[in-house]
């Protein structure tokens, strides 16, 4: 409904009511339901799950048409960056938001920070979703209100073409809310906690679920070691429940994300079931590091496998989980990709130990020839050490090129000393074409940054720490923070504005009229930050 059709269905409403409801206004009522779009957040999940659809088929036509989007561990964050998306680019077309599970345990557990390994309360997964969408649908509040004023300025100035295009403004603007890919880790349980926590992370407005195939209990960072996969039917089990939670829901366009950490992974915690030569439990324990044995060679305990008519004892450690044989990551990280796409699955994410597009790509390659439409979730993650690893591509891609590279010490490029050098400008070009690089020649249809939040915070705070209880004092906070905020047109330079003020000074002026006390009179300080 356009703003003008909304007063009038609300008008039709409190004449029903007859004198009891004079007091209500039907355009304060149409401008607080236009600042409230979304009433739940399975209104937010259904939305946004229709844009990563359309996103995910416009990629399917052009590969340069990729997502992107940055880590966010509080709603303010969240709220901060859709902002200065809409200043900068004027839209938020194809730029999501993505929560990871590394900064839930590491900045929003009640135990304090914790290592990634599913130990933080499951519950607060879902709690942080609802807090990102709440500072989003709030950021969407202040940008209407604001329009609001500007419109109430225009008709009392008589100004008629302004007033329609505010008006049009309004029938038009863009919800700060967009798509978010939320970590559910491996599930934290087995299907029946994964489909229960998958409920609440829908309710709250997750339009799309990333599930890596590690065991629950054993999780780990998919940058550290020490990874315990599970065999293809436990993990499909779960990928089952996200599904037949997105569909209880009402959530049908619900977007499944599969990870696999198989190429960091070299440990399963068991032998997968399988029932004939070929099946999927017997594909995924081919890859277990086995040797033959003969019956008088088998031990008290031994746990052995038919292999192709012999008898195999798969290598167990004291922990009692079985190794894969070494090197077979990448062939087990294709064969998780299509089987989780073959049963359920809508994306796939294969974690990698470097940005390396050749590798990356020759993945992809494998599993396009199962599945041709088959697209790449990728972590652009601040596990890797970007400068040294691009550096050390363009070192190689040279030494084969038989250019001269005696000027450069392979081990040490990330030195200073190198910032300045051919090699390091070219190696810079190629981190900044990456994304694009990658999401046309490696199949990724969405670029995130898990934990880039975590680091900009901590890089501010230690430079103003450094200035203001330096000799730089106020200084170091007015000229490091304040006047770039004012002179970048910062939003919350007027954090008081930020924080809702002027919104609960409408609602004042709604609720009591005349008598209504407002924080923005002459003495709010933050007029000193008018617009020049």
């Amino acid at each position: 409904m356009s703003y003008t059709s909304e007063i009038e269905a609300v008008a039709g409403l409190t004449k029903e009511h007859g004198s009891a409801w004079d007091a209500i206004n039907p355009e304060y009522v149409a401008r607080m339901r236009l600042q409230n779009r979304f009433r739940t957040g399975l209104d937010i999940a259904r939305y946004t799950a229709g844009i990563m659809r359309k996103d995910m088929a416009a990629y399917d036509a052009d590969p340069s048409k990729y997502t992107q989007s940055l880590g966010c561990w509080h709603g303010f964050i969240a709220q901060q960056k859709m902002i200065s998306i809409k200043k900068h680019f004027q839209n938020t077309e194809r730029r999501y938001l993505y929560l990871s599970g590394w900064m839930v345990a590491a900045l929003r557990s009640e135990f304090g920070p914790l290592p990634d390994q599913s130990m933080h309360e499951k519950t607060s997964v879902p709690d942080l979703i609802e807090e990102l969408y709440t500072f989003l649908r709030q950021a969407d509040a202040r940008e209407l209100g604001g329009m609001f004023k500007q419109l109430d300025e225009a008709i009392e100035s008589g100004d008629q073409v302004r007033e329609a295009q505010l008006k049009a403004s309004i029938d038009n603007h863009q919800t700060h809310v967009v798509p978010i890919i939320a970590d559910i880790d491996a599930g934290f349980g087995n299907a029946e906690a994964t489909y229960l926590l998958a409920k609440k992370m829908i309710e709250a407005g997750a339009c799309a679920l990333q599930i890596e195939n590690q065991v629950s209990d054993e999780k780990q960072c998919g940058h550290q070691d020490g990874k315990v996969t599970v065999p293809h039917e436990d993990f499909l089990g779960k990928i089952r429940a996200c599904r037949y939670a997105f569909l209880e829901l009402g959530v049908d366009e619900g977007i499944v994300v599969t990870r696999t950490d198989s190429l960091g992974a070299g440990l399963t915690k068991q032998i997968a079931v399988s029932h004939e030569p070929g099946d999927l439990g017997d594909q995924y324990n081919s890859f277990l590091d086995v040797e033959e044995i003969a019956p008088e060679d088998l031990k008290n305990g031994d746990v052995v496998i038919n292999q192709g008519g012999k008898m195999m004892r798969p290598k167990r450690l004291a922990s009692n989980l079985f190794q894969f044989r070494a090197g077979t990551g990448e062939a087990r990280c294709v064969l998780d990709s299509v089987t989780s796409l073959q049963n359920g699955a809508d994306l796939i994410w294969i974690e990698t130990e470097k940005p390396h597009i050749g590798q990356i790509g020759g993945m992809m390659s494998e599993v396009r020839k199962v599945i041709p439409d088959a697209k790449l979730v990728y972590n652009n993650s601040p596990s890797f050490n970007w400068t040294l690893n691009f550096r050390q591509q363009i070192y190689d891609a040279w030494l084969d090129e038989g250019r001269d590279v005696s000027a450069y010490d392979r081990a040490k490029l990330m030195s200073v000393d190198y910032d300045d050098s051919e090699l390091s400008r070219e190696a810079d070009e190629k981190i900044r074409t990456f994304q694009a690089d990658s999401s046309r020649n490696a199949g990724i249809f969405h670029h995130l940054i898990t934990l880039p939040t975590y680091h900009t915070a901590a890089l501010s705070t230690d430079n103003l720490s450094k200035e203001y209880f330096g000799d730089q004092g106020m200084l170091g906070y007015v000229a490091g923070v304040q006047r770039k905020e004012i002179r970048q047109n910062i939003a919350c330079v007027k954090h008081q504005n930020m924080a809702g003020s002027d919104i609960g000074d409408d609602h004042k002026e709604y609720f009591s009229g005349d008598a209504a006390l407002k924080a923005s009179g002459k003495d709010n300080t933050m007029g000193q930050f008018a617009a020049e």
